[in-house]
């Protein structure tokens, strides 16, 4: 049996997995993102994520790595500087990855932006199956997204095409940490849901930490202070997907991610909220649905561009770097170059 090492970073948490032929997971890790802690502490997580990997029998058969990181990353240095993350900056995680003393050598870890793993792995085996041109968003601590252009998974030159939680919405709005105002992820993630409900006087229960599942539960009561908040994100993104559509003409939208369990709460103000601004004909009645593979997609994704590379040396969206050919509508798709 062929199998396929994940490793999924982001802003909340740090997950491995080992992955089989066909998608699925034989061994999960996770560990808490210590997002605040000095470089070498993140790299712990990282660490025990793959000690904990290593000691799964499935992990004598791996045939390669892939790593999906929260971005921007550099596909061809090997480096991630996630804006959630600020200690890693160039962070050399690919070498880091490729040092640990259980990644067998032919394992050649392969870098890739979250968001754009959880696109690949949605047009392989999830929601935007078999469609030709679609964006899948993730919306979560942070918001990611990628492109599948032509039935391809179009990463970019660096691997961040469709980075679309750092287009500006609003040309007067807050500060971002990626040095510009008005982002989307300072609008619609679930950092900054939170974080207005909080401001505009919103308090969760007693005991209950003040996260953007906490105000998702209070919208579904009717409370007005989270309902707002979910309105002003779902302007936002709304206001980013419409532009995308415009740009590339859209056959689908997938979202993905934590704040995107929140179902209607999220989606219904969406949808709506698109309508106003999909003003020109081509961009009106774009579908807007959830992610099939929930929580687990960026995972599925890292595998699918770890295992791509041995099914021929395109490149991925043509890129030159040693990354997959994701040519989705042929054997990747189906799982063949997978197995």
């Amino acid at each position: 049996m062929v199998v396929y090492g994940a490793l999924d970073i982001g802003g909340t948490k740090i997950a491995g997995a080992l992955v089989d032929g066909r998608g699925h997971l034989l061994a999960r890790s996770e560990r808490p993102t210590p997002a605040r802690e000095p470089a070498e502490t993140l790299m712990g997580a990282v660490t025990g994520v793959l000690d904990e990997l290593a000691a799964h029998p499935a992990w004598r058969d791996l045939a390669r790595l892939g790593i999906a990181s929260a971005g921007p990353v550099d596909m061809a240095a090997g480096t991630v500087s996630p804006v959630n993350i600020p200690a890693w900056r160039g962070f050399p995680l690919v070498e880091r990855v490729r040092s640990h003393s259980r990644v067998p050598a032919h394992a050649h870890p392969v870098l890739i932006g979250d968001a754009v793993a959880m696109t690949a792995a949605e047009h392989w085996r999830g929601a935007a199956r078999g469609v030709d041109s679609a964006l899948c968003m993730v919306v979560s601590t942070g918001i990611g997204g990628g492109l599948i252009l032509n039935g391809r998974l179009h990463a970019g030159r660096t691997g961040n095409a469709g980075h679309i939680g750092h287009i500006s919405v609003d040309l007067d709005g807050p500060a971002c940490p990626c040095g510009a105002r008005g982002c989307v992820e300072g609008l619609a993630s679930g950092t900054a849901i939170a974080a207005y409900a909080l401001a505009a006087g919103w308090r969760p229960p007693v005991g209950v930490a003040a996260t953007a599942a906490a105000v998702t539960a209070a919208a579904r009561e009717g409370d007005p202070v989270a309902l707002a908040a979910y309105e002003r994100a779902a302007r936002a993104l709304a206001a980013a997907i419409a532009a995308t559509t415009a740009l590339v003409e859209l056959d689908l939208v997938v979202i993905g991610g934590g704040v995107a369990q929140a179902g209607d709460t999220l989606f219904a103000p969406l949808r709506r909220h698109l309508a106003d601004y999909a003003a020109l004909d081509f961009t009106r009645g774009v579908p807007i649905v959830p992610a099939e593979l929930a929580l687990d997609a960026g995972l599925i994704g890292a595998a699918a561009v770890a295992a791509a590379p041995l099914a021929g040396p395109a490149g991925l969206g043509g890129m030159a770097a040693p990354a997959p050919a994701l040519a989705t509508k042929g054997p990747l798709r189906d799982g063949a170059a997978l197995g």
